[in-house]
């Protein structure tokens, strides 16, 4: 929903509801300043009868040809042609691509769009969102579609496109600016903007008519319109307000106190008193699959939590007990009705973590989830030219979620249904593979819902660690081709954003390295470790800030924005903060670089009162800060993973453990360890003392 406060004294209280009559009375309320920020949350903002009586936009489009060879041979190419009536038909986004037809006369984000708002002293509306958000869709058929609601926008704004995916800065800063404002953010995001870029106003949905409290679209548009031009100095100051509230987020002050063991017990029992001990997971509807919570859990031995959240999550609705793979989240506490668009970080995070607790507890269900889910994302995401794509629609021919729901007349046992909505059902429960292979195949002979083919690199270096993972610990050569061939697809020098460019963020340069490593583990290829190496000290160059510590997400010199943003929240994904840090530890104990351990320290101090206060929120840098306390255990293996000694010194899980394959003099890790009598030979060094060199795996159990 949007939010803004409805009167100037309301503006202290926050998660008031937009009204009407106040939008103009909210212009020039000063912008609440907060300390913490709590996580994004999305609400479920209408019933699920009430959501089919709206209708999403027309069945996805197809863009325009264009080969691969002109987009640097990246994704797969879109097919078909666009009428265009806006300038987003030249853009390479999907989503941008899905608003072509709009008769709202968008830019994309650039200099010229600011520049027209400029020459014509108009305030810009920034709409951001992605390709499968089924709000977004709703949105633009309620609005962007509408010819009245868009003579409105185009007479009185200059508007401007986003796709989310492809500028994390300029969404990261701006939805910054309505949590600061609304207490709460989610997509579609509508911010209104001065000339010069400052938020002053915005909020996410909006509907076509007044309803659920909420304005309509069109009053909002006129409202902000005229107090934009008739109480310039109102909005002015709200803008400059608003404006130094996003700028201090970036400006958070490091811990001084000494980083103890102490947070992660707080951060253990904080977790405890937000579980939901019925089904699971942590909070109420709607309910995220945090698999790095999970896998904080695994680490510190809290297998409770872990496993009925593991438990409650494969039951089926919001995993795909068909075709593997989960949906983005569960709008109910059980887990049951999703929101069913599939999103590539979902499933790349959620496969290694079903793949620990398999190795933590032995309960082969949850091996047979992790090796569906990465069956899943090369059978319906992997594109041809090896990179993957980011989502799947929750839509299917402007039903959410027609693909996967059932009637009982399609053979499906009536004990495995659960009721959805207009007369079908989700499949929920134990599925014989006869009966799940008869089923998935009539399913692939249904429309299917739209693919997001955009090759995000941050996201396909999740997927690059769950692939070398899955193919190690699977034994699955077809999960390690894959991993190579994606490897091979993300060596671009430099970064970039995605496989059709665009510059790279802290998330792409960390996530990447986080793969690269797994992927050295899984194939011993000493390139992988050196190019993780490269990556890890290229962010620091790139994303640090040497004066309060821990990581921008765009490199300085980049776009300039309002604000430099500094994202340390590990929801949905883990941050660019905390993946950089767990990364520069692992590469600190290899190389022996105590510089860049002091980076990752860094990232700590800054999160201290959030792993004290809200602990679900950053469950990659808890990850992290086990690591960091963990005692030292390195593995340095002369040999390839194939080998008997190193089958024996990986099988176990070890995720505090670093692990490097030579030999090489020029890794410290490995300098001057060798095959002893031209055996494969392992050394493992703990606690600041090596061993003697291993050859015989039955040694691993013998000596001390």
């Amino acid at each position: 929903m949007s939010y803004v406060a409805e009167s100037d004294a309301a503006c202290k209280r926050p998660g008031r509801t937009l009204q009407a009559e106040p939008v103009e009375a909210h212009i020039g309320c000063a912008a609440r300043r907060r300390q913490g920020r709590e996580r994004l949350r999305v609400r479920r903002r209408r019933t699920w009868q009430e959501r089919h009586d709206l209708r999403s936009p027309r069945v996805r489009r197809a863009a325009y040809e264009r080969e691969e060879d002109e987009r640097g041979g990246d994704e797969r190419a879109h097919t078909g042609t666009v009428t265009p009536m806006n300038r987003l038909a030249d853009e390479s986004s999907p989503y941008l691509l899905q608003h072509a037809e709009n008769p709202v006369d968008w830019y994309p984000w650039g200099d010229e769009a600011f520049a027209k708002a400029r020459a014509e002293d108009k305030p810009i509306l920034l709409s951001v969102g992605y390709a499968a958000c089924h709000w977004c869709h709703v949105m633009a058929h309620e609005s962007f579609e509408d010819d009245g609601t868009a003579q409105v926008m185009n007479e009185r704004f200059v508007n401007v496109k986003v796709d989310r995916e492809e500028r994390p800065d300029v969404d990261s800063v701006y939805m910054d600016a309505v949590v600061s404002l609304t207490g709460s953010g989610g997509w579609p995001m509508t911010v209104f903007l001065t000339p010069e870029g400052e938020p002053f106003l915005g909020g996410t949905y909006f509907p076509p008519e007044r309803k659920h409290g909420l304005p309509s679209f069109r009053e909002v548009l006129v409202a902000v319109s005229d107090a934009y031009r008739e109480r310039r100095g109102d909005v002015t100051r709200q803008a400059e307000e608003l404006t130094a509230a996003v700028r201090a987020s970036a400006r958070l002050e490091a811990s001084r106190e000494p980083l103890t063991e102490d947070l992660l017990d707080d951060a253990r029992r904080g977790l405890g008193s937000q579980f939901d001990k019925i089904w699971g997971g942590w909070g109420h509807a709607p309910k995220f699959p945090q698999a790095s919570v999970i896998e904080f859990l695994l680490r510190r031995g809290e297998l409770e939590p872990a496993t009925k959240t593991l438990d409650g999550m494969a039951l089926g609705g919001m995993y795909d007990v068909l075709g593997g793979g989960f949906h983005r989240y569960s709008v109910d506490e059980r887990w049951l009705v999703p929101h069913f668009e599939k999103m590539l970080y979902d499933n790349a995070l959620l496969a290694p973590t079903y793949l620990h607790g398999w190795l933590v507890t032995g309960n082969a269900r949850y091996r047979e989830v992790a090796e569906t889910t990465l069956d899943y994302m090369l059978r319906e995401l992997r594109l041809p030219s090896g990179g993957f794509a980011s989502s799947q629609d929750a839509d299917t021919n402007g039903v959410e979620g027609l693909t996967y729901t059932w009637t009982e007349n399609e053979g499906v046992l009536a004990e495995l249904l659960e009721p959805f909505e207009h007369g079908r059902s989700i499949i929920r429960g134990e599925v014989d593979p006869e009966l799940r292979a008869r089923l998935l195949a009539i399913r692939a002979e249904r429309p299917q819902p739209g693919l997001d083919d955009k090759v995000i690199t941050s996201w396909n270096g999740l997927a690059l660690a769950a692939l070398a993972e899955g193919g190690r610990r699977l034994e699955r050569p077809d999960l390690l081709d894959a991993a190579r061939a994606l490897a091979e697809f993300l060596d671009r020098d430099p970064l970039t954003r995605t496989g059709r460019g665009g510059p790279a963020f802290l998330d792409d340069y960390a996530n990447v390295a986080h793969g690269l490593l797994e992927l050295h583990v899984a194939t011993g290829e000493l390139a992988y470790l050196e190019r993780a190496h490269t990556l890890a000290l290229k962010a620091v160059e790139l994303f640090a800030d040497d004066e309060r510590g821990g990581f921008f997400l765009a490199a300085a010199g980049a776009d300039e924005l309002v604000a430099r943003t500094k994202p340390l929240d590990d929801h949905p994904t883990p941050s660019g903060n905390s993946m950089l840090a767990h990364v520069l530890l692992r590469v600190a104990r290899i190389y022996g670089d105590d510089e860049l351990e002091r980076r990752a320290v860094g990232v700590f101090r800054l999160l201290v009162n959030g792993f004290r206060q809200t602990p679900s929120a950053f469950g990659w840098a808890l990850c992290a800060l086990d690591l960091h306390f963990s005692p030292p255990r390195e593995l340095a293996i002369v040999g390839t993973p194939k080998d008997e000694i190193a089958r024996a010194a990986l099988a176990p899980w070890e995720p505090n453990a670093v692990v490097a394959f030579g030999p090489s003099d020029d890794v410290p890790l490995l300098e001057g360890k060798t095959a002893l009598d031209a055996k494969p030979t392992l050394y493992v060094c703990e606690r600041f003392a090596c061993r003697a060199p291993i050859t015989d795996p039955a040694e691993l159990t013998t000596k001390p």
